[in-house]
């Protein structure tokens, strides 16, 4: 049997919220403000996914 717990669809909508996030960084008309925003949730959602 599989001994790893359930993949849920919150984990997914995370990994997929991570994913645009991280592609949103590489727009070259954000602001310094909004890229340091977006650098801030994904430094939480990695930590909440244990990717740090």
């Amino acid at each position: 049997m599989n001994n790893c717990p359930p993949y849920t669809c919150k984990e997914y909508r995370e990994e997929m919220t991570l994913l645009a996030l991280r592609r949103a960084l590489n727009n070259e008309r954000l602001t310094q403000k909004e890229r340091h925003a977006i650098k801030k949730e994904i430094k939480k959602l990695e930590s909440r996914l244990n990717l740090d």
